[in-house]
């Protein structure tokens, strides 16, 4: 393997990798348009400001990842990924687009965004894991972690200029419009696959397809200790403390009265904080565990602050400390598994990250959805803050038996270091 160059854009020296980040972000503000105009149309138009309504449509749109996880993951080890993400992008296009002709012409119900919110949940379990491990694909080995977090850069970028966008769109022209422009973005991503150099990408071994190939996946994670309390962690927090849609909505619009744009605002003002993070990470050579527990950590404590602040702006700063935490956590999970894990079992590790991380979404955001309806927003913040602390604990549990296991010499195959 040859050593990585430094620098924390070193990744965009590489052809491809230029190609697909212009693509990708162009499609990701068109996502975070659509995430924010969805949750808008639901809470605003569709219910009397229901936020189990908005818990629900996360359920059905991350719910397929942990339904589909014994087909997703293999599925991306086994197929080309260039063309698999080719077929996802453009489908869920064309659910974009019919989503956004249903709320223009003044047609779309509750039941629809259902609907719709499911099958598209279908399509990007698919082309998660696919997305993912592609970047690999992309730059190899050597820059893979800086790679992923210039991916982390380029998606909260868009988290911060697509809300804002989809907050002048609502007040323009109505959430149909940022449905339509969503649709249009996906065109980015499917043509800068189309213009990539074949020939220059880093290809590994495909997995061989084998009957016990689908659960192969779940035995090799089942004795990696590592790999576990990354999963464990990741339940935590992202089951009971992502559910961000949840928690500036409801904040946004009950408790501080504000409008489409301001709550605009709010996503793209914690998406300043995810932009530090990422750039951060992309600076680090190596991702390390402590850094995930202490992302898990500040997270928690970001939460805490988050659901006492008395005013607008002052929730605002506070997502700020949310968004770094929330990026060092994710990121470091998303780094440490895929540089931890054999190649041909990297589509599998990656699909199990994303059903825990996603897949939880289905009992969590109700449960906090009711907390928020019952209780009062700043509760479903509180248990944000549980869920993180949690993690941390969880983590520096698995730190202390690893070092422990080290002083006594027992530890054997673990590949990474905390």
């Amino acid at each position: 393997m040859t050593a990585p160059s430094r620098g924390a854009f070193r990744s965009l020296r590489n052809y491809n990798y230029r190609i697909w980040a212009g693509g990708s972000l162009v499609s990701n503000i068109g996502t975070w348009m659509q995430r924010i105009a969805q949750d808008w149309l639901v809470l605003t138009q569709l219910t009397a400001h229901n936020a189990t309504a908005v818990g629900v449509v996360m359920a059905l749109q991350y719910g397929p990842h942990l339904a589909l996880l014994p087909f997703t993951g293999y599925a991306a080890d086994l197929l080309d990924r260039r063309k698999l993400l080719q077929a996802t992008q453009l489908g869920m296009s064309a659910l974009a687009a019919g989503l956004g002709l249903l709320t223009i012409t003044g047609a779309i119900q509750l039941w629809e965004v259902y609907a719709i919110a499911l099958v598209q949940g279908c399509i990007t379990a698919f082309d998660a894991p696919a997305r993912h491990t592609f970047v690999s694909e992309l730059v190899g080995e050597a820059d893979l972690s800086n790679a992923v977090a210039l991916n982390s850069t380029s998606f909260n970028a868009a988290r911060m200029i697509g809300p804002a966008a989809a907050g002048l769109t609502i007040a323009a022209v109505g959430s149909g419009g940022a449905f339509l422009i969503n649709a249009a973005s996906f065109v980015a991503v499917v043509c800068s696959l189309l213009l990539l150099r074949v020939g220059d990408l880093h290809r590994t071994d495909k997995a061989t397809p084998t009957r016990g190939g689908l659960i192969d996946g779940f035995r090799y994670v089942w004795r990696r200790p590592d790999l576990k309390a990354i999963l464990v962690m990741l339940f935590l927090v992202g089951t009971f403390g992502m559910n961000f849609p949840i928690f500036i909505a409801t904040m946004s619009v009950t408790v501080f009265h504000a409008g489409a744009g301001e709550y605009g605002l709010l996503t793209s003002i914690m998406a300043i904080g995810t932009i530090a993070g990422a750039l951060l990470a992309a600076g680090q050579e190596k991702p390390r565990f402590v850094r995930l527990v202490a992302g898990a950590a500040f997270f928690g404590l970001g939460c805490a602050l988050a659901a006492v602040m008395p005013s607008y702006w002052l929730f605002g700063v506070t997502l700020v400390i949310i968004g770094v935490s929330a990026l060092t956590f994710s990121n470091s999970t998303n780094s440490l598994m895929q540089l931890a894990t054999e190649p041909a079992m990297r589509g599998r590790a990656m699909a199990m990250r994303l059903a825990v991380a996603l897949g939880g979404t289905p009992i969590g955001a109700p449960i906090v959805g009711l907390v928020a309806d019952h209780f009062g927003p700043r509760w479903s913040l509180g248990v944000g803050a549980a869920a993180g602390l949690a993690a941390a604990i969880v983590g520096l549990l698995h730190v202390l038996r690893r070092r422990r296991e080290l002083r006594t010499g027992g530890i054997a195959t673990e590949r990474m270091s905390p």
